[in-house]
């Protein structure tokens, strides 16, 4: 008898386990998402940092014209704070976003340190290929960016 008991006791136990592993509480938390007042900051804080973007543009023409003192100034003028309004904005957006964020940037920043070698070699195929990968991260980068809800009024 102390057998089936024993037995019937191990059973239980498994039943109630498994019960208990199994019946948890649906838990359907929405993803987290950014509030208005969020993406207003962002919004402000990324500024700086898409008209970082424009004036990047204007390095290909000085690059292909040979105008590398003018190159050399716009990577260190206008485009020298970019390090700072980058990490600002990075550490606003959402955790699941900021490390795919501080990764183009990083990447970003040794492209551009790559055109500013080139630049100051006047070597220019190296120049010109290291600003198109500076392009394409800093676009992917922005592209992590949350859009503004359009406030249509008709």
């Amino acid at each position: 008898m102390i057998n089936k008991r024993s037995i019937l006791s191990l059973l239980l136990a498994v039943v109630a386990i498994v019960l208990v592993s199994c019946g948890g509480a649906n838990n359907n938390t929405p993803p987290p998402t950014y509030s208005n007042e969020q993406i207003e900051q962002i919004e402000r804080a990324a500024t700086p940092v898409r008209q970082a973007r424009k004036r990047l543009t204007e390095l290909e023409s000085l690059i292909k014209d040979k105008k590398w003192s003018d190159a050399f100034s716009l990577l260190h003028g206008p485009l020298g704070g970019l390090r700072r309004e980058m990490t600002y904005v990075t550490r606003n957006l959402l955790p699941e976003d900021q490390k795919q964020a501080r990764s183009y940037a990083k990447r970003l920043f040794q492209d551009i340190e790559q055109v500013d070698s080139a630049v100051e070699d006047e070597a220019y195929s190296r120049a010109l290929e290291s600003y198109d990968r500076a392009l394409t991260d800093f676009d992917q980068y922005l592209n992590l960016l949350p859009e503004p809800e359009s406030t249509e009024t008709t």
